[in-house]
């Protein structure tokens, strides 16, 4: 049975995509530029509501990005005030997210540590699943 998405939910991702075409089309700020709204998550009682975003250029810039979006946040949720009707327009909290860059991180080591195996392989003559031509084991 598919999950159902509770109404809070619901309202998070109507945000989330508010949010980022008016970031996109509407802030001129250019401090805002090139970010990317990975989540809203938002209180029970919609007063609250915690946007996260990942920049093009990882955490540099940070302050200036976030003094952009804090100065665009009244603008921002009064235009989101026209666009999603709910009885209790949250107010925006921004904070960034570094999980991509995490991942690009975590990412690039486990390169590293394939390429650091094929290499020791290679010096040891085999490859790294332990036959000796690199072909596929045949039955006799």
């Amino acid at each position: 049975m598919p999950k159902e998405f509770s109404r809070g939910q619901r309202v998070a991702e109507q945000i989330r995509r508010e949010l980022a075409e008016l970031i996109r089309l509407e802030v001129k700020d250019p401090r805002v530029g090139f970010i990317t709204l990975t989540d809203v998550e938002i209180t029970p009682d919609y007063a609250h509501a915690k946007i996260y975003f990942t920049s093009m250029t990882g955490s540099e810039g940070l302050d200036e990005i976030l003094k952009g979006l804090r100065r665009a946040s009244s603008f921002l949720r009064r235009e989101l005030g026209r666009r999603v009707r709910i009885h209790t327009l949250p107010e925006l909290h921004f904070h960034y997210d570094p999980s991509v860059e995490t991942g690009n991180r975590i990412s690039a080591l486990i390169d590293k540590a394939l390429e650091s195996d094929r290499l020791i392989a290679d010096e040891a003559g085999g490859s790294p699943d332990g036959e000796e031509d690199g072909a596929p084991p045949t039955d006799r």
